[in-house]
């Protein structure tokens, strides 16, 4: 295989609310955790044992508007994108590490803030926001989103 993958499929709940950072000339950046659980037996003890994994969830632009304007904490998604890691010297000088998943492609699965009776959230257009990609200006390609 000549290449290599940087591939993370995540399904997991919304930890805290969306954090919105925004930049000069209309760029925006939003960051949220979800959790993932792994269930499993103990074989010794016969006890169900469930492991809980942090990921630091990174959005752009247009899906982090739409991240932040829709998504709660508890709400479930689909996250689709590639690791990343980055390092900084904190305010103590010591070094910092951190590893975040850079969405690609998003899918809401349950929204607690439902907007309006039906359940499905929808736009002007009226069409609904469930499988999101970041817009052209991410990732140089047509802009996918469904209004």
């Amino acid at each position: 295989m000549a290449g290599t993958v940087n591939k993370v499929i995540l399904i997991g709940h919304l930890g805290d609310e969306v954090k919105m950072h925004y930049f000069d000339g209309g760029n925006s950046i939003g960051r949220f955790p979800i959790a993932t659980n792994e269930t499993y037996t103990n074989k010794q003890t016969g006890e169900k044992v469930t492991t809980t994994e942090w990921h630091n969830i990174v959005v752009k632009n247009k899906l982090a508007e739409l991240c932040e304007k829709y998504l709660s904490k508890g709400d479930k998604v689909y996250c689709e994108g590639r690791i990343k890691s980055r390092q900084w010297e904190g305010e103590d000088g010591q070094k910092r590490y951190t590893t975040e998943i850079i969405v690609t492609e998003m899918t809401f699965l349950s929204i607690k803030n439902e907007v309006g009776g039906s359940g499905v959230i929808k736009e002007n257009s009226g069409s609904p926001i469930t499988n999101l990609k970041p817009d052209s200006s991410d990732n140089n390609e047509e802009d996918d989103l469904p209004f």
